[in-house]
């Protein structure tokens, strides 16, 4: 049961799944969906959505008088291939250390607890209890009328004609029923959306596609049963399955080729009074799924279709919800796009709620943030995308995963022509950036795997370009932003934990959210007085521009804040001789004395205009160069001219991994998040509780010091197989999980494999031996004292202290007479 405060937002859980109450409404026509629930979600915390779902529609009954007809015989997922047994353990190494259960299951227990099924083919299953389906009609209704029941008034239809905002940040809703006045709005239209989106200038990436499932009338082996059966997800074929009263209910999702798009209602809107409607079935588009489920389940060779049901689904290009405030306009949250409405709604309603109730996530969710699609999402890369999506609705679900519709998007880097040819490309935020770099005879084909593959061997070679000559990375994806005026100082003083640099000089800071965990993670280079340049991961750009600008609204700061992402590209030349080579393009002095770590300044590369920066994610002597993107190829092509002396070469982003994790750097969105304090993460360097202004999150973090904390971040190594840890692994203990790893790799140095983990306090300590879980099986790990492998910065200090001690004994040595 949800708290009578959170109750507010009932009707948004209701819009959330895609419903409108609408009494009267028969049954199968009653939101065309299957009303599936499951626990399950490779996500880590859209579990936690799904598991708030649930414990809402559990008690939703009781609590509302309104029956929900809430069924929860379990699921199980099929697996019929060696790589899906695979799939399944990766997935129970991530659920450990959540609250809900999974099994994987034997097929003698698959085939007790679903007799109807062909076991000719089945190898593992993986089981959760309290999975099954809901009645999306009576669901509607009841989360209607409890919001009802908590104060909510319900008008309908009053379809929204006009959205205003003013200057206050409150906003004028104009309805066929009159106006109000709203403090926010949340868009939670369904199908509807991307037009209320359009009526205030945002094009919100959805497309509506068609999904059908099949109704069987009666069956008697299915009347004969003595219980329910759990639902099926024949991953294989592509299709779910479920009982429906004495017969069965099957859905399939057809590949991208073959499923439709309704394109028409993206340039002409969904059609005026849709609501009841269906649209006209299509088997032959389906019927490769029918025989494959006939094939899993034989008594539908011998049953009577009754009802095939067609309608639609609003996708997103990567099937995910858009939940959140929306940057760029005041006061405008989004509950959008939901693939899969049932299971997301309640626990969606709620966190929201919480949200907006708190001024904060509840808990971390960004892959769910509307602001990680930006103006690159075209209407042509939203439709490729959801094609996609919906096609590899059951693929199996890689550690490192690359889905390539629609791509590049016109975001790309002035480097992408010279290297797209050379490299695997990533997908980060709509551009394309190098993960790892192939020679000619390699191996360059993406070979997606849960175990060590293809770039494993090139990834080393990359580590040691690194580490032992100078390498190039091309870094553009970056998020950057300028900020400057009056009040500049004032404003990142009070967003930032960690003292404002010197001019001229660059830090890490982390903004942090009122209760004290981080929000974001960003390097501020102070570069003229009162103008800075801010930096931070490309998933994170809008996200943190939203929060920046929302605070500098709220308090009054005169500063003027400029998203230049864009317009700027970014290379990386980290290694022992970069210096020597980029000194051969500038008469810049860039000795140790001359150019300290962490210092920033303008200058000119091959006579091309860049900031520099001193600073590498790899932990080595290096340099981030910012540049105008239409320079990058030029600026490229020198510095790699310059360094054939040196032996300089590409690396991508997997051997900056492996890099900054041997020299224990942090990662947002890994180590940490809204779901961690920077305190438990060891960033207690960055955080001045003693720094004279009142940051965001300070007083929080005072009381979380003082009460002590109850896990910590610590450093592993485990010696593996052909498997590495990648994050989110359970960590166990005396048979019990007691914390998880947030990142891993292996480690080129010592030729282990190494994770970051949190463990409770008492078993932090170095030394301390734990197991880490990896494709179902237990590693001996040991806590390290961190980092593995010393910062450049750091070699040269202990460098200098050695040789300032030999100089001291040599002067002060005795002089025997």
């Amino acid at each position: 049961m949800f708290r009578p405060s959170a109750q507010r937002l009932w009707g948004l859980q209701l819009l959330s799944c895609g419903l409108r109450e609408s009494p009267g409404r028969p049954r199968w026509v009653s939101r065309r969906g299957a009303g599936l629930t499951t626990y399950f979600h490779p996500g880590i915390n859209l579990k936690k959505i799904h598991y708030d779902s649930i414990k809402l529609y559990e008690t939703l009954e009781e609590e509302t008088g309104q029956a929900v007809g809430f069924h929860q015989p379990g699921s199980i997922r099929i697996a019929t291939t060696p790589v899906r047994v695979d799939e399944f353990k990766y997935q129970m190494t991530r659920t450990g250390w959540h609250a809900t259960e999974q099994y994987i299951i034997e097929p003698e227990k698959i085939q007790e607890m679903f007799p109807l099924l062909n076991m000719n083919k089945v190898l593992a299953g993986l089981y959760n209890p309290g999975d099954g389906h809901i009645d999306p009609y009576s669901l509607t209704m009841a989360l209607a009328a409890g919001a009802r029941k908590y104060g909510a008034f319900l008008k309908y239809p009053a379809p929204v004609t006009s959205l205003t905002s003013r200057s206050d940040g409150t906003w004028d809703v104009e309805t066929s029923q009159g106006s109000l006045r709203a403090n926010r709005i949340v868009n939670a239209a369904g199908f509807w959306a991307r037009e209320v989106g359009q009526m205030i200038g945002l094009e919100h990436p959805l497309i509506p596609v068609q999904h059908q499932y099949v109704v069987t009338s009666s069956i008697p082996e299915v009347k004969a049963l003595k219980r329910e059966l759990p639902v099926l997800r024949d991953l294989e074929g592509s299709y779910y399955l479920r009982q429906e009263r004495d017969g069965l209910l099957f859905g399939p999702y057809e590949s991208q080729e073959k499923m439709k798009v309704q394109d028409s209602w993206v340039t002409s809107g969904v059609p005026p009074g849709f609501g009841k409607e269906l649209f006209e079935s299509d088997l032959d588009r389906i019927i490769e799924h029918v025989e494959a489920a006939m094939e899993m389940v034989p008594v539908l060779k011998t049953a009577d279709i009754i009802n095939v049901v067609n309608g639609p689904i609003t996708y997103s290009p990567d099937i995910l919800p858009m939940v959140g405030p929306h940057q760029g306009v005041r006061n405008y949250w989004v509950a959008i796009g939901f693939g899969y409405g049932i299971i997301h709604a309640g626990g969606v309603g709620k966190y929201l709620s919480d949200w907006i109730l708190h001024g904060e996530p509840p808990f971390d969710l960004i892959e769910l943030d509307p602001n990680r699609y930006g103006k690159w999402t075209t209407t042509q890369y939203t439709e490729a995308k959801a094609r996609e999506s919906y096609g590899f609705n059951n693929i199996v679900g890689y550690p490192k995963e690359e889905r390539f519709a629609g791509r590049p998007t016109q975001r790309v880097s002035g480097l992408y022509k010279t290297l797209e040819s050379k490299c695997s490309m990533g997908f980060h935020a709509g551009w394309e950036q190098p993960h790892w770099f192939y020679k000619p005879g390699q191996d360059n084909q993406y070979r997606p795997s849960f175990r060590r593959t293809n770039w494993f061997e090139p990834v080393g070679c990359e580590y040691k370009q690194v580490m032992q000559r100078v390498g190039v990375i091309d870094l553009s994806p970056f998020g950057k932003f300028n900020i400057k005026g009056q009040d500049s100082i004032r404003l990142l003083d009070h967003l930032f934990a960690n003292v404002i640099p010197k001019v001229g000089f660059t830090n890490i800071s982390h903004m942090l959210t009122p209760k004290g965990r981080v929000y974001a993670e960003l390097t501020v280079s102070h570069q003229s007085p009162g103008e800075f340049l801010l930096i931070t991961g490309s998933g994170s750009e809008l996200h943190d521009l939203r929060w920046i600008e929302e605070a500098a609204v709220k308090g009054g700061y005169d500063v003027e804040i400029k998203n230049i992402t864009d317009e700027l590209g970014v290379l990386g030349v980290a290694g022992p001789r970069a210096r020597k080579v980029l000194q051969k393009l500038t008469p810049e002095d860039l000795s140790d004395d001359a150019f300290k770590f962490l210092q920033t300044k303008t200058l000119k590369v091959s006579n091309i205009p860049v900031t520099a920066i001193r600073i590498s994610y790899t932990g080595e002597l290096g340099w981030e160069l910012y540049h105008r993107q239409e320079d990058s190829a030029a600026l490229y092509d020198a510095i790699m001219n310059a360094g054939q002396e040196e032996g300089i070469d590409n690396f991508g982003t997997y051997a900056m991994n492996a890099l900054r994790l041997e020299k224990a750097f942090r990662a947002w969105g890994s180590e940490m998040n809204c779901d961690t304090n920077p305190l438990e993460a060891g960033l207690e360097y960055f955080v001045k509780l003693n720094k004279p202004a009142d940051f965001i999150g300070k007083q929080a973090l005072k009381q979380i010091k003082a009460k002590g904390l109850k896990r910590r971040l610590v450093c592993l190594t485990l010696a593996t197989d052909d498997v590495d840890p990648e994050g989110n692994e359970s960590i166990w203990y005396h048979g019990k999980v007691i914390g998880n790893t947030t990142s891993g790799s292996y480690s080129y140095s010592i030729q282990k494999s190494l994770a970051f983990a949190y463990v409770p306090i008492e078993l932090s300590e170095v030394g301390q031996e734990v197991e880490v879980e990896l494709l179902g099986k237990n590693y001996p790990a040991v806590i390290i004292q961190e980092p593995l492998v010393l910062t450049e910065p750091a070699r040269n200090r202990l460098q200098k202290n050695i040789e300032r001690t030999k100089l001291e004994k040599d002067l002060y040595q005795p002089v025997e007479l």
